[in-house]
C-alpha cells in the first residue's frame, strides 16, 4: 500500500507528460494548416511561378516608373 501512495504522489514525469502533449498539440495545429494550404493551392486556377511572379513585379515597376 505505500508503493501505492509513493507512485501517486510522484510528479516527476509531470514535466515530460506536459511537453509531449504541447508538441503533440503543435503539430496537430501545423497538419491542419498544411492541409488547408494544399487544398487552396489545388484548386488555385492560376499558375504558380515564383519566376513568373517576380518578372510581372518588375514589369509593375517599370511601368509606374514611365508613367510618372
Amino acid at each position: 500500500m505505500k508503493i501505492f501512495k509513493k507512485i501517486i504522489k510522484d510528479q516527476s514525469g509531470q514535466g515530460a507528460a506536459e511537453y509531449i502533449l504541447l508538441f503533440g498539440g503543435v503539430i496537430v495545429i501545423a497538419l491542419f494548416a498544411l492541409t488547408i494550404y494544399r487544398t487552396y493551392m489545388d484548386t488555385s486556377n492560376t499558375s504558380l511561378s515564383a519566376k513568373d511572379d517576380i518578372m510581372d513585379v518588375r514589369n509593375t515597376i517599370l511601368d509606374n516608373r514611365t508613367h510618372v
